[in-house]
């Protein structure tokens, strides 16, 4: 007996149909392309937002400050100082408001704001006598004081004994001693503050 062989053939798949080329694998990085493609569109709307809203905070600050016509606010730190001191000598309550050393002060304070002089006060501590202020003054010399004003008894006469021998330094004696040289004397009570203000913008410009 002779065998048949029979001859299977395998079907095909339709012309029509296709499988997806590279499987599930290139199916989720055509997703993901995608999706970035879409971010990137986002961020680029976004940045292009951003750089309008930058460009209108610019225009209206020009806008702004071309009709601003108020004047310049000062730079209260421009104020520069000379190479002059003048130095004050009080008691032990210093400066304390209420006190002739306070009024003083304030009229040094306006002397300098007009020459630019540096100011500085020291007070006698301990003993309140001639003898316990001279070291004290002594120390306003050392610190090469140009102007030295002294408030108080003790101070003052200390100062005035001192002043003939430092020709080149001004002396300003608020309540006593006596005039002449280089010694100005300053009278306390009314216009104290000015007295002691204009005595001391003269000293500071003879030695300017």
């Amino acid at each position: 007996m002779s065998k048949q062989v029979r001859q299977v053939t395998q079907a095909r798949p339709a012309k029509g149909t296709r499988a997806p080329a590279g499987g599930p694998l290139a199916v989720a990085g055509r997703a993901a392309a995608r999706r970035l493609r879409s971010l990137r569109g986002r961020t680029v709307a976004l940045a292009a937002g951003a750089v309008v809203v930058a460009g209108a905070l610019v225009v209206t600050v020009v806008l702004l400050s071309g009709h601003d016509d108020r004047p310049p606010i000062p730079d209260t730190r421009a104020r520069h100082y000379t190479e002059t001191d003048a130095c004050l000598l009080t008691g032990k309550d210093g400066i304390t408001a209420g006190t002739t050393a306070a009024e003083v002060w304030q009229g040094m304070q306006d002397a300098s704001r007009t020459t630019h002089a540096r100011v500085s006060y020291g007070q006698v501590t301990g003993e309140q006598s001639v003898g316990n202020a001279r070291p004290f003054l002594n120390g306003m010399l050392q610190r090469s004081c140009d102007v030295v004003l002294a408030v108080g008894r003790p101070e003052v006469t200390a100062a005035s004994e001192t002043a003939p021998h430092y020709g080149k330094i001004g002396f300003v004696l608020v309540g006593g001693g006596h005039a002449g040289g280089n010694v100005t004397t300053v009278r306390t009570g009314d216009g104290l503050r000015a007295g002691v203000a204009a005595a001391v913008e003269r000293a500071v410009r003879a030695r300017g």
